[in-house]
């Protein structure tokens, strides 16, 4: 069966964060892509957790959370064996979850730093 993908990107963002507050995700940050010249996405959506247990619950709560409110599915999921960096990959929303310890040598919110961040209430 084949998943709509809807094209307002802020649903999807939206469920994200809750299903990672849910497992207390921490740092939750949203990018509003869709103003940055050659972006792959239309929004960014990360947060760490304190083990690699705990990356692997929220990236759980997302997929499961997005498929059971809007009957989104990822495209693509990677690095959930690892622990240390999960792509949830939604096409118009892309999830990452790091491993507080690794978060930082990545430094996304600064690669991406022409992106608006957004409060999570205006998401």
């Amino acid at each position: 069966m084949t998943k709509r993908k809807t094209t307002d990107p802020q649903p999807l963002a939206l469920c994200a964060v809750e299903a990672l507050k849910d497992v207390k995700g921490h740092d939750i940050v949203v990018m509003d892509m869709r103003e940055v010249p050659h972006a792959i996405t239309d929004m960014l959506v990360i947060a760490d957790g304190s083990s690699r247990t705990q990356v692997e619950a929220l990236a759980r709560s997302v997929e499961e959370e997005a498929e059971a409110i809007l009957g989104e599915r990822p495209w693509h999921i990677h690095g959930l064996r690892n622990g240390e960096w999960v792509i949830l990959d939604y096409s118009n929303v892309v999830v990452h979850i790091f491993h507080e310890a690794v978060r930082g040598k990545y430094a996304l919110e600064e690669l991406w730093g022409d992106a608006e961040l957004k409060a999570l209430q205006q998401v």
